[in-house]
């Protein structure tokens, strides 16, 4: 009896609205109701296409054509990458964007992401054969009988030339010749081991 006292003394609109607010209180089934992914989630999903096709415009064109992308999206991305207007570029994105939408991008995304590995892969043996390739300029031994026992078959005479070659270089400031005979000799024997 009190909640209809408190009811009578609110303003008539308000009875409305405090009686739609109780009814939809006590049904159970509203908990069940699934209305799909929020705006905001909508949103993020679309950037995440956005980023995925700037992805796609940093690489190069054989990495590209690995991705096996369809005509439609390959073309898009041809185009974009010939697109000098930034307004023009921005709207070629978001069409990429668009065409990501309608694809399974998982996959391209995976791909994506194996090219990637092998850039960071790459670069991180790079900066490793780099300080090898200093420190032997430098007469570290211990680099020296590393590379040894990684590389048995390695010419050791070969080596030391070069070595030699590249201290005497850098004592007398000349231009590393020498040393980059050794990065390429050393990174000779990196790809050989891995094949």
């Amino acid at each position: 009896m009190q909640a209809i006292m408190q009811l009578i003394t609110i303003r008539p609109g308000q009875f409305l609205q405090i009686m739609n607010i109780h009814s939809h209180n006590n049904t159970e089934d509203d908990d069940d109701i699934y209305d799909g992914p929020s705006k905001s989630q909508i949103k993020r999903d679309c950037h995440h296409l956005l980023d995925l096709g700037e992805e796609i415009l940093k690489l190069k064109a054989e990495e590209i054509r690995s991705l096996e992308l369809p005509d439609e999206l390959e073309n898009a991305v041809k185009t974009a990458l010939k697109i000098s207007s930034r307004s023009g570029l921005k709207r070629q994105r978001q069409y990429i964007g668009k065409l990501l939408r309608s694809l399974d991008n998982e996959v391209i995304e995976q791909k994506i992401r194996k090219i990637q590995h092998r850039h960071d892969t790459n670069t991180a043996q790079f900066k490793r054969l780099e300080k090898w390739r200093d420190r032997l300029i430098d007469n570290d031994k211990d680099v020296l009988n590393e590379i040894i026992s990684r590389f048995p078959d390695i010419d050791r005479q070969h080596i030391n030339q070069l070595i030699r070659a590249a201290h005497q270089e850098k004592t007398r400031e000349k231009a590393p010749a020498a040393a980059r005979k050794l990065f390429k000799y050393l990174r000779d024997l990196e790809d050989s081991k891995q094949s």
